[in-house]
């Protein structure tokens, strides 16, 4: 009996990863991906001495499946550690970028919070927790535990650093559901933080506020492109999937490439785009327990059912454009000796927060000079994103100018949009969730991961590429989800 195969669609960091374990473990796969390039949002530029990303930076160890995926890839000997000099982060207010407090000492101690915020964090184990079943914002959670301050100075700039998102928005149970669990286990985050040490020990978990991070000699497209050199012929670019039909024994698909339509046939299917791209997919089902071929007299098969995706175009990706600029050293005033800075509304800047990426990595910029990376747009100007490359670095460069001491013109400049950027897990978004374990149960051999479902950072999406493998292969092996 041969294997079914499996159909990825998507060739981002998710559908590769899990492409490529189930290969491992001789499950046939074909990733379809509509573009020219793997790695989705990743993006690695070697240009004039410079190294430039434009998704994520950095990758966050937080499972040990992340190492074990580095090992097998056979990525070792590519992988960089940062430079431990380079592990201040910084907040800005009062104009300036202040260092973010590492240990309660430094926290107590820091010009970055008033008193008042202070004492808030002391009464925090002490603040009832929410029993009630209701589901919040980070806004009104921080707001409830903390104070108002405390959550415009720090959590709504963490916030656009992460998700570029609006923490009067975002909801606690979907966004940060670790700080919810917190509350709810232990009644309060202090006491969580402290009393939760040996339960996240027995899980392997590590916070990704103290996971280690990393990248690669060349940058994060390395992990893609040797996925991809693994997968080999597995993988097929600038071929859309515009269709999907339940048949008897698994899932028929049409193609669009460059040379026209085409179809192939596939025991499972697993979607890994964006949510976006899920609810422009058209998908027939409600015919896989019917024979290839009727018997004679037996009365024609119902009509299949169009499954309705539109939903999930409702949810919301706000527009970034990631702007990387080289300065030389002398032009620079502020040391970036360190990860970046996280930029607060209330602070009166454009942009969303920088990178001091060459401060991070070896040979990110020629010697003597600096690369910066800033992020603009995000749900708190996303008319900004759009705008063209020469009045993005512009206005980046203002920015910088003001918070590093930036002097002259940049010696390196690259910028690119994404018109969709993140998925925002706003207030109310339990209900996409809830779809998305619907359709799985209703519609066998059909499988959701990604971005849009199990979280929006790159150590997120790679774990959901793993974790589904093993759903997968039973369901191709067993006919059992």
């Amino acid at each position: 009996m041969l294997m079914k195969s499996v159909a990825i669609i998507g060739g981002g960091i998710t559908g590769l990863t899990a492409a490529f374990y189930l290969q491992r473990r001789g499950v046939p796969v074909t990733v379809y991906e509509a573009t020219g390039r793997v790695g989705g949002v990743i993006q690695s530029l070697r240009r004039d001495g410079y190294l430039a990303e434009f998704g994520p930076n950095t990758i966050l160890e937080t499972s040990p499946k992340i190492a074990d995926l580095i090992r097998d890839a056979g990525l070792e000997s590519h992988k960089l550690n940062p430079d431990p000099k380079a592990e201040a982060r910084y907040v800005v207010r009062y104009g300036r970028p202040v260092v973010m407090p590492g240990s309660p000492l430094g926290f107590f101690s820091t010009d970055l919070f008033s008193y008042k915020a202070k004492l808030a964090v002391l009464r925090e184990p002490f603040v009832s927790p929410r029993r009630d079943g209701g589901e919040e914002s980070i806004a009104q959670f921080v707001i409830r535990r903390f104070n108002q301050e405390f959550l415009d100075h720090a959590i709504d700039a963490l916030v656009g650093g992460i998700y570029a998102g609006d923490p009067y928005r975002l909801s606690v149970t979907h966004a940060f559901p670790k700080l919810k669990a917190l509350e709810d286990n232990y009644g309060s985050m202090i006491k969580g933080q402290i009393f939760g040490v040996r339960e996240r020990r027995r899980r392997g978990e590590i916070a990704k506020d103290r996971a280690p991070k990393f990248s690669f000699d060349e940058g994060l497209q390395v992990l893609p492109d040797t996925l991809r050199t693994h997968l080999g012929s597995a993988v097929r670019l600038n071929t859309a999937v515009i269709r999907l039909t339940q048949a008897a024994e698994g899932w028929l698909l049409d193609l669009q490439e460059a040379g026209g339509g085409a179809r192939a046939e596939h025991g499972a299917v697993i979607f890994c785009g964006t949510a976006p791209r899920l609810a422009e997919l058209e998908i027939n089902c409600g015919r896989a327990a019917l024979p290839r071929e009727p018997e004679f007299g037996a009365p024609p098969p119902p009509p299949a059912a169009k499954l309705n995706l539109s939903p999930f175009s409702e949810i919301r990706y706000p527009p970034v454009a990631s702007v990387v600029l080289g300065f030389r050293r002398e032009d620079v005033v502020h040391p970036c000796a360190g990860f970046g800075m996280l930029i607060p509304k209330i602070a009166g800047f454009k942009s969303l927060g920088t990178l001091f990426s060459s401060s991070l990595f070896p040979n990110r910029a020629p010697a003597g000079h600096l690369t910066l990376t800033t992020y603009v747009g995000g749900e708190r100007y996303p008319e900004l994103a759009a705008l063209p490359e020469d009045k993005l670095a512009a206005l980046v460069g203002e920015d910088l100018r003001g918070l590093l001491g930036v002097r002259g013109q940049p010696t390196f400049q690259h910028c690119v949009f994404y018109p969709k950027a993140i998925p925002q897990y706003n207030v109310g978004y339990g209900r996409f969730k809830d779809l998305m374990t619907k359709i799985e149960a209703e519609t066998p051999g059909f499988f959701l991961a990604g971005h849009y479902r199990d979280g929006v950072s790159l150590s997120d999406s790679t774990l959901a590429g793993i974790n589904i493998v093993e759903r997968v292969e039973r369901f191709v092996t067993t006919g059992v989800t």
